[in-house]
């Protein structure tokens, strides 16, 4: 039962912190929302997003260089558990933001905080020691 928890506890630290990048990115991009009022490309949006997405997972690496994941089986799993459940956050997080009447940006967007997420776990699978 231990491990489990333990799991689960490295899990959610990983979590934690993809939201905590993606939600400092997104406050930026809300910033910068008034400014840019033209439709974007998708595409270009996309490839900006990863780019975001690895620039936050260096320097989340400066910051926290060691994984909270030691396992390598799970640091895999965690390849795709982390962007699928940070995206979902700030899925909902954009959800409440259109209730409010507030603007939404891309990173509102469960597939473009995926994506964010995908980058920023893949710089952090690679780098982490």
């Amino acid at each position: 039962m231990e491990f489990i928890f333990e799991i689960l506890l490295q899990f959610l630290g990983e979590i934690l912190l993809q939201v905590f990048f993606e939600f400092l990115a997104e406050l930026g991009v809300h910033s910068l929302a008034d400014t840019l009022k033209k439709p974007k490309n998708a595409v270009l949006s996309t490839i900006g997003f990863v780019l975001l997405g690895a620039m936050a997972g260096g320097v989340s690496l400066l910051i926290l260089p060691k994984s909270l994941i030691p396992n390598l089986v799970f640091r895999k799993v965690n390849l795709l558990v982390t962007p699928l459940a940070a995206g979902g956050v700030m899925m909902l997080i954009g959800r409440q933001r259109g209730k409010r009447g507030q603007n939404l940006v891309r990173l509102d967007r469960f597939g473009y905080a995926f994506v964010f997420a995908l980058a920023m776990a893949v710089v952090r699978y690679i780098g982490a020691e």
